[in-house]
């Protein structure tokens, strides 16, 4: 795709990096992201997203904004109190960069829209706040064969790793799923939520810029994917740590012998909420 002269003025900073460059500008103006919550981790990726460049950039969440969201949701702002995120952060965005197309969905990501949906986009990144999205995602890219950069946060860490299962690793060996991090979600009520612990908003907004920053690497192929490791985030401590991350032969869904291969098994589950976003 051709950059405009004003495109060419207002990513200037992005054309003097030899990793960057024209080319990478415009691969950025061509691709498609599709952002699961615009809630606190939704936020400042979906600013540094637009910010950046990225052409299409897809918004599915079905809240509306309340005032206990400003403490982190940066992408929101007090006018647009009781209004769709989707449509208040699509506003904010217009007004960061009006070369950015956004496509809005005030709907919840489930077991009937998702493979349609996500086959729209290039990449996905997901900063939902209940495990039950969580799953549902991470196996609908996997369907998809679309990469998935994932992120969670807690009261003042967080967590964040890229998946592409449907690829190979430098072992030979498939990278992992959520599944394979994860092989069941806790047992209900065992983990809090953000209304109950509560949540450093600038902690949730180092995890959501991290994410972002992933997602433009793997759109411009730079640097080295967070596929295959999972980055941790101590606020309190001021420390990232880095865990290898391996396939799970016999995780239901890319194992050996798989027995997830639709979404059937998302059907009418609950959503477990968690202190995420």
């Amino acid at each position: 795709m051709v950059l405009t002269p004003q495109e060419i003025e207002r990513y200037k900073r992005h054309l003097v990096l030899r990793e960057v460059g024209g080319q990478g500008q415009q691969k950025l103006k061509a691709a498609r992201v599709l952002v699961v919550g615009a809630g606190g981790l939704g936020s400042p990726l979906l600013l540094y997203l637009a910010a950046a460049g990225v052409g299409t950039i897809g918004i599915i969440d079905d809240d509306r904004v309340s005032l206990d969201n400003l403490q982190r949701q940066i992408v929101l702002t007090t006018a647009q109190v009781d209004a769709p995120k989707v449509a208040s952060a699509a506003e904010t965005i217009a007004r960061l960069n009006p070369h950015v197309e956004v496509e809005t969905y005030e709907e919840r990501i489930d077991a009937r829209n998702a493979l349609a949906l996500i086959a729209r986009y290039d990449i996905v990144a997901d900063g939902s706040d209940n495990f039950a999205t969580r799953y549902l995602v991470s196996d609908a890219c996997y369907l998809a064969r679309k990469p998935l950069v994932f992120a969670a946060v807690g009261a003042f860490d967080g967590y964040l790793t890229t998946l592409k299962p449907y690829a190979k690793g430098p072992d030979g060996e498939s990278y992992p799923t959520y599944r394979c991090i994860f092989p069941e979600p806790p047992p209900a009520g065992t983990v809090a939520n953000c209304a109950e612990v509560g949540v450093l908003g600038a902690a949730v907004g180092v995890i959501g810029t991290l994410q972002a920053t992933e997602v433009l690497k793997e759109i411009l192929g730079i640097g080295e994917s967070l596929a295959g490791r999972l980055m941790l985030y101590d606020a309190q401590a001021a420390r990232f740590t880095e865990i290898t991350l391996a396939w799970d032969p016999t995780n239901p869904l890319s194992g050996r012998e798989p027995t997830i291969r639709d979404l059937s098994i998302h059907a009418g589950g609950s959503d477990g909420a968690t202190c995420a976003a």
